[in-house]
C-alpha cells in the first residue's frame, strides 16, 4: 500500500537538506508496530534561533500513528561561534505492511527577525510483516505464568502489617481489660459477712447430706467460713490447717468459747469427711448450716457493738 500525503507549500522556501528515517529497534527491516524516528538535522544553528515545526497530526491514523510529537535536541554546542547542531524528530509506528510516503518537512526558521522556511525532502518507508514458514511451523501450547520466588521486600510490607494489626488487637484487649477492671473496682463491694452468708445459703438443701455429696457440702461450708475469717480476723485461713487456724483464733474476743468449741468440732468433722471418707450422720449435718450462720452473724454483731462503744461514735 502506498500512502501519499502532500502538505501545502509555504512561501520563501529554502532547501534544508535531507531528512532521515531511523529505526529504533535493532533490525535490518521495519516490521509492523516498530517505532521509527523521522526528522532532520541542522548544523551551525545560531543561538536564539526559533524553529517552528509542522503539524503532523493529519498523518496519524489506524495504519500510521504518532507515538511522540516533535522534539528538538541539541547534538553539539559551539561556544566560540555561538552556534549549535540540532536534531528535530517525531516517532512514528506503522500498523500495516506496505510502503508509506512520509510527508515533506517544512520548518520555519526565525533568525534576528528574519523568517524563512526550510524544506526537507520526503522519504519513503517500507514496512514488512513477520514472515511465517508454514512448512516448518509447529504450534505449541500456551505456557503458564513464570513463578518467581517471593523476595524479602515483597514479604516485608505484609509482615509489618501483620505486626501492626497484632499490636492493635493487643492494645484493644488491654484497654478493654483495664476498663473492665476499673468498672469492677468502682462497684461497691459487699461486706465479708454478706458474702459469707450468701455462699452458705447455697448449701441449705438437705440433698447435700447424701453420702456421695457430703464432701462437697463440708468443703463448701468450711471454705466460705475460711474466707470470712480471713477478711474478718486477718488470718491466712485458706492456707492453714484446722489446728493452725483455731490456734490463731483462740485469742479472738469476738468469738465466744461455746462458738469456738462448736466451730472447731465442725472443722474437725469436715476433715474426716473430706480426707478419711467418713460419713456424717443426718443429725450432725443438720447442725452445720445453723452453726455456721450463727458464727458469722455473732462475730459481725460483736464488731458493730465494739464500733458503737468506741469514742466518737
Amino acid at each position: 500500500m502506498v500512502l501519499l500525503i502532500i502538505l501545502s507549500m509555504l512561501p520563501a522556501i529554502v532547501p534544508g537538506g535531507k531528512s532521515y528515517i531511523k529505526q529504533l529497534q535493532p533490525r535490518d527491516s521495519i516490521l509492523i508496530a516498530d517505532q521509527v524516528e523521522y526528522g532532520f538535522e541542522l548544523e551551525g544553528v545560531k543561538n536564539g534561533t526559533l524553529i517552528a515545526l509542522p503539524d503532523f497530526s493529519i498523518i496519524s491514523g489506524d495504519t500510521l500513528t504518532i507515538v511522540r510529537n516533535w522534539q528538538i535536541d541539541t547534538l553539539k554546542n559551539y561556544k566560540r561561534s555561538g552556534t549549535k547542531d540540532i536534531k528535530a524528530s517525531v516517532i512514528l509506528a506503522p500498523f500495516e505492511a506496505g510502503r508509506y510516503m512520509l510527508p515533506q518537512i517544512f520548518a520555519q526558521r526565525t533568525v534576528d527577525g528574519k523568517v524563512d522556511t526550510l524544506s526537507f525532502e520526503a522519504l519513503e518507508m517500507e514496512v514488512t510483516a513477520m514472515p511465517i514458514d508454514t512448512a516448518t511451523f509447529v504450534p505449541h501450547d500456551i505456557k503458564g505464568q513464570i513463578k518467581y520466588p517471593v523476595t524479602f521486600n515483597e514479604v516485608l510490607p505484609w509482615a509489618l502489617g501483620a505486626i501492626a494489626l497484632a499490636a492493635l488487637v493487643y492494645l484493644i484487649i488491654m484497654l478493654a481489660r483495664k476498663a473492665r477492671r476499673s468498672s469492677e473496682e468502682a462497684k461497691p463491694k459487699d461486706p465479708p459477712y454478706v458474702i459469707a452468708l450468701r455462699k452458705l445459703d447455697r448449701y441449705r438443701s438437705n440433698k447435700y447430706w447424701a453420702p456421695e455429696k457430703q464432701k462437697i457440702f463440708y468443703s463448701g461450708i468450711t471454705d466460705a467460713l475460711k474466707e470470712y475469717m480471713e477478711a474478718r480476723f486477718g488470718v491466712d485461713a485458706p492456707e492453714m490447717t484446722t489446728a493452725e487456724l483455731f490456734d490463731a483464733l483462740k485469742e479472738e474476743k469476738d468469738i465466744s468459747p461455746e462458738s469456738y468449741a462448736a466451730l472447731k468440732e465442725l472443722f474437725e468433722r469436715a476433715d474426716f469427711v473430706k480426707f478419711a471418707k467418713m460419713i456424717a450422720s443426718d443429725a450432725d449435718n443438720a447442725t452445720v448450716l445453723p452453726l455456721s450462720v450463727k458464727f458469722v452473724t455473732d462475730t459481725y454483731q460483736a464488731e458493730l457493738e465494739r464500733e458503737k462503744e468506741a469514742p466518737g461514735q
